[in-house]
């Protein structure tokens, strides 16, 4: 494949998401697109807005210059990004359980929708973009824990039902390197696997305290 994604990140936030999007600069050496893109630049939420009713031209033109995509707003959008990107491979985040990735989730994307963080630039585009997705994968009821679980895994088997397998990879964080080198043909680097962005990083890093990893 040349030029355009060579990895789309099919998992749900709080999945690892940072830490593979760390692994695949080192093993692609190029630029992985992220939710830290949009916090970056939140009128840029604009673009996956539009793409929610159906025009990705805005969102096909900012992941033009990356050689992957993980983590919200892209993820929602695998299989539209697969269809125009038909060599990459798609990593399907995942944590060890659904509980698991619960507590994560409701103590930092849902307990910073509570205490929302302030984003320069912010014209309120990031906040509709935001529950625009959490209703659209896990329905009205995405603050309760069950309703959250079963559509973080309703999602998890629809990713692999609709993805074709040999395009797809699960991962989880405690998988390494391996999964993701065996995948892209590429040697493991001999070094400690990125692990970043735990919940306490989270919030340092929205209330500006830390740098991102």
């Amino acid at each position: 494949m040349t030029g355009g994604l060579r990895v789309i990140g099919a998992g749900l936030p709080r999945t690892g998401t940072n830490s593979l999007r760390l692994a695949l600069i080192r093993l692609l050496g190029g630029s992985c697109y992220h939710m830290f893109s949009v916090k970056d630049d939140p009128v840029s939420a604009r673009d996956w807005i539009t793409a929610l009713g159906g025009d990705l031209t805005g969102v096909h033109a900012r992941l033009a210059g990356c050689t992957a995509a993980v983590d919200w707003p892209s993820a929602y959008f695998w299989r539209e990004l697969l269809t125009a990107q038909p060599d990459a491979m798609v990593v399907l985040s995942v944590r060890s359980s659904p509980a698991q990735w619960w507590r994560s989730f409701d103590a930092t994307v849902l307990e910073r929708k509570r205490h929302p963080e302030v984003l320069p630039g912010d014209d309120g585009s990031f906040a509709v973009m935001r529950d625009a997705l959490l209703e659209r994968t896990f329905g009205p009821s995405w603050a309760h824990a069950d309703d959250a679980m079963a559509g973080y895994g309703a999602h998890n088997e629809r990713v692999r039902a609709q993805c074709p397998p040999e395009r797809l990879v699960t991962w989880e964080p405690d998988d390494g390197w391996g999964p993701l080198c065996a995948a892209l043909r590429v040697p493991e680097p001999d070094e400690e696997f990125p692990r970043t962005n735990s919940t306490g990083e989270f919030h340092a890093r929205a209330a500006g305290s830390s740098p991102k990893l």
